[in-house]
């Protein structure tokens, strides 16, 4: 049964992955989309993570999918925009501006916090002593001490797709 489960969930898993990558339409790219995170919690239940999978399913089938289907959706995918014009003559520049701004400011989070990046949790208590927020306090402490820099690499990468959702979404006039 379990091998049964693993080559349904690898086929899920599979045909969204190639149907992201060969749709030509966004919107149903991002609906491959989720059939592969579908796929990917089918997988984690049958290794008896549960919250794994809901997890998945909340925050990225959920959340991240939606985020992607509104940007494209705002983008009007179905009109088509002249890329050699741009409504704003300073928008190149500002955007070096802060896109330099913002590695500088992730440069001076990482060299701030690198002393406690070599620092380990002491694993997760028990609400038994009566401190019932421990396990929070815990868990940030170690996402922003000990995985900082995935935690924010991570979100480097969540802003770089969305930005190239907005590329590929937009269409060119044809001259």
């Amino acid at each position: 049964m379990e091998l049964f489960v693993f080559v349904c969930a690898a086929a899920m898993v599979l045909a969204g992955a190639l149907g992201v990558v060969l749709r030509s339409n966004p919107v149903h790219a991002a609906l491959s989309l989720v059939l592969t995170l579908f796929g990917i919690a089918v997988m984690f239940v049958s290794q008896q993570a549960e919250f794994l999978a809901a997890v998945q399913v909340v925050v990225y089938a959920g959340a991240i999918v939606v985020l992607f289907l509104f940007v494209i959706m705002l983008l009007g995918v179905d009109r088509a925009e002249n890329l050699k014009t741009e409504p704003l003559g300073i928008q190149r520049p500002l955007a070096i501006v802060l896109s330099l701004g913002f590695v500088a400011l992730l440069v001076a989070t990482i060299l701030q916090g690198r002393d406690s990046l070599n620092m380990r949790g002491d694993g997760l208590s028990t609400a038994a002593n009566g401190d019932h927020d421990a396990n929070i306090r815990q868990i940030a402490r170690s996402i922003f001490s000990d995985y900082v820099v995935a935690f924010e690499v991570t979100s480097v990468l969540l802003i770089v797709a969305v930005v190239g959702t907005v590329v590929l979404a937009r269409k060119r006039k044809s001259d």
